[in-house]
């Protein structure tokens, strides 16, 4: 398998779990995060440290990271709303810390009860944590509704790329933009990211699309257009925001995965091994959909991964 030229960030065991009403048993997570890790995905998001009360799908994170650490090369990154979610994923192990701060007024009262002003002296006061007692360890300021709200509406992008910018002088290692509820369009991503990178240069993250309204693949390629080369993607599609009125179908890894490769773009993932990754997540959420169109069709006829197909 070639060097990769993207890194895909695999954020379902994260961001799909908390999405769904279903508990996956922690076997299952494990077997899954397994099965991603043997198909050549380096990066994981899988757990999110917060309130079990609040989210129970998530109430086994220290679990989880614990095994996922013992994994070679992977990357285990986890989310974490607060300091105190933080001093939780830090004891367990992550190598990167990722916290969600709104660029929506509403959503961010609604999904971390903060105020984005509160969140940005979150993102300093975990970075200072970060500094004190594990210093190798990264922190990634998402920010979520970047493109639109569901609940907010429009969200002025001057906004949008403020707060990235505090979020960086707050301590972040790097900030990247979410189409949390799948507002984005092409033009919009390529001109938030071309903002994004003219002021943060290589302190610019991630894109994290959903395929809400069928843009997610034509975003993610604006994105790299633009020169993004980390993107966050589900196994199936799973995932969404619970805290965001129809926000829903994360970009679908299998399919990410495949676009880039098709063009010549290595991703360092088997795509033969990643479908057989939907094998424990299905079973670990009997009658929960999964999507992709890439498992449904299979392979083009003569496929050869590792090859440009333009």
């Amino acid at each position: 398998m070639p060097s990769p030229d993207v890194l895909i960030s695999e954020v379902g065991p994260r961001d799909g779990l908390q999405s769904v009403k279903a508990t996956m048993p922690t076997a299952d997570k494990l077997r899954w995060i397994d099965a991603l890790h043997a198909a050549g995905v380096r990066e994981i998001e899988v757990a999110s440290f917060v309130p079990a009360r609040l989210l129970p799908q998530m109430a086994d994170a220290a679990e989880v990271v614990r095994h996922a650490v013992t994994l070679p090369g992977l990357t285990v990154m986890a989310l974490v709303p607060n300091r105190k979610g933080a001093e939780a994923a830090l004891a367990a192990g992550v190598h990167k810390l990722t916290m969600p701060v709104s660029a929506s007024v509403a959503h961010s009262l609604a999904n971390v009860r903060k105020t984005r002003e509160e969140m940005v002296e979150e993102v300093r006061a975990i970075a200072q944590l970060r500094r004190e007692i594990a210093p190798h360890v990264k922190l990634e300021a998402g920010i979520s509704t970047a493109f639109g709200c569901t609940l907010q509406g429009e969200v002025p992008e001057d906004e949008v790329i403020r707060l990235a910018v505090q979020c960086v002088q707050a301590g972040a290692d790097e900030s990247g933009l979410s189409d949390t509820v799948g507002y984005a369009n092409p033009a919009q991503v390529r001109r938030l990211f071309r903002r994004l990178r003219a002021e943060l240069g290589d302190k610019a993250g991630a894109a994290h699309m959903h395929n809400t309204r069928g843009l997610g693949l034509a975003n993610c390629l604006a994105a790299y257009e633009e020169g993004v080369r980390t993107f966050d993607a589900s196994l199936g599609g799973l995932g969404g925001c619970p805290y965001a009125p129809g926000a829903s179908g994360n970009v679908v890894t299998e399919d990410l995965v495949f676009m880039f490769e098709a063009m010549g773009v290595a991703t360092g993932i088997d795509i033969d091994k990643l479908i057989a990754a939907r094998a424990p997540l299905i079973a670990g959420l009997p009658g929960e959909p999964v999507y992709g169109m890439t498992p449904e069709a299979g392979l083009p006829k003569g496929f050869v991964q590792g090859t440009a197909h333009v």
